[in-house]
């Protein structure tokens, strides 16, 4: 059976190196470079930096809103910086690979980018206001803190194990957070909001009596999918990353009632033959669909251009391209991968491949 990747990539820590503030007003990408693996779709912001994307995302809020502090906002980065640091009492650190810092920090701008374009766009009477937006964005930033296990955790050993509860778990870690930074009476809202990043309920389900903390949710769920999908790695990660965990959530292969082994995923190359087609559906259902092409409040941030559509774009065109020509070779980046294990591709191969024997061992 194929495996998911055929290198390892070693995982780097953050590098401190030079990054640019946030465009506003927006910034062409710089000539004649190339877009850099951990950097945003302008090519300007780090998104493997805490420090990087805090800056960009008060560079917009300040901008919007210049009458308010974003204080709270620094200590909610900083808590989650302790958290996928492994610096929590009771907590292990962020290990998940395709989920991994760089994923969480580029969906934050996306959702910072979207929030502020939605403040300019609609109304005033269906404007945010700077606490709702705040209680957003603080939202975003710990959407996927879930995936990190508590130290006492002895029946996981991969943060991706918990993929089918994550975003409940995430909730439970903000009620947590969302006092410490003054914004405690949002937790009602934000822990049933964060589930418009997820699959664990249906948006049918999901109770929300304000109609601008609906339109928040539907921001930072179009945020969480057209961050990853405009990533310019996003290919090579669903292949060798995004595999491997679905791997071992028990998504790419289980057993059925009867013990009969059920393939949805037989390899990280069949996740990319079917990924044009969860393209549509994503566009369909929930970008167009549910969220309303919510995310096109980016455009007024960009002179009328969405960088992340053109980006996402550009890589299914090219993934076509690919999947026509079996030409898999082309699909040759390796990115840094950012998590607290400091080998992390390496362990969770080891951890996916005990996962399939066990999948495969006659009953």
């Amino acid at each position: 059976m194929a495996t998911s990747t055929d290198t390892d990539v070693t995982g780097v820590a953050d590098t401190g190196r030079e990054t640019a503030k946030a465009p506003h007003p927006p910034v062409p990408r710089p000539p004649g470079r190339h877009r850099r693996s951990d950097f945003d779709v302008t090519n300007t912001v780090q998104v493997s930096s805490f420090a990087a994307v805090a800056r960009a995302c008060e560079a917009l809020f300040r901008d919007q809103w210049p009458g308010e502090s974003f204080d709270p906002l620094h200590a909610a980065f900083n808590e989650l910086r302790r958290l996928f640091a492994g610096e929590w009492p009771g907590y292990s650190g962020l290990d998940t690979v395709y989920h991994d810092r760089q994923h969480t920090l580029d969906m934050t701008l996306a959702a910072a980018r979207l929030l502020v374009g939605y403040e300019r766009s609609v109304a005033e009477r269906d404007r945010l206001g700077w606490e709702r937006a705040a209680m957003g964005l603080v939202t975003a930033l710990f959407h996927d803190s879930g995936y990190v296990r508590e130290s006492a955790d002895r029946s996981h050993r991969n943060g991706a194990e918990v993929t089918a509860s994550h975003v409940s778990r995430s909730a439970r870690l903000l009620a947590r957070c969302l006092p410490t930074v003054g914004l405690g009476a949002w937790i009602q809202v934000s822990t049933r909001i964060v589930h418009y990043t997820g699959y664990e309920i249906p948006f049918a389900q999901i109770q929300i009596n304000d109609p601008r903390d609906r339109a928040v949710g539907h921001l930072i769920g179009t945020a969480d999918l057209i961050a990853q999908m405009s990533d310019r790695c996003y290919l090579e990660k669903c292949r060798d990353r995004l595999y491997p965990e679905f791997v071992l959530a028990g998504v790419a292969q289980d057993r059925d009632e009867h013990g009969n082994v059920r393939v949805r995923y037989g390899s990280g190359l069949d996740l990319l033959r079917k990924t044009p087609h969860f393209y549509a559906a994503t566009m369909r259902d929930r970008l167009d669909g549910e969220f309303g092409g919510a995310y096109r409040y980016v455009d007024v941030l960009f002179d009328g251009r969405n960088p992340y559509i053109e980006a996402m774009r550009q890589n299914q065109i090219f993934l076509q391209q690919v999947l026509r020509s079996e030409n898999w070779p082309l699909l040759r980046r390796n990115p840094p991968c950012f998590t607290i294990d400091p080998n992390p591709l390496s362990s969770v191969r080891q951890l996916m491949l005990g996962h399939l024997r066990a999948i495969w061992r006659t009953p």
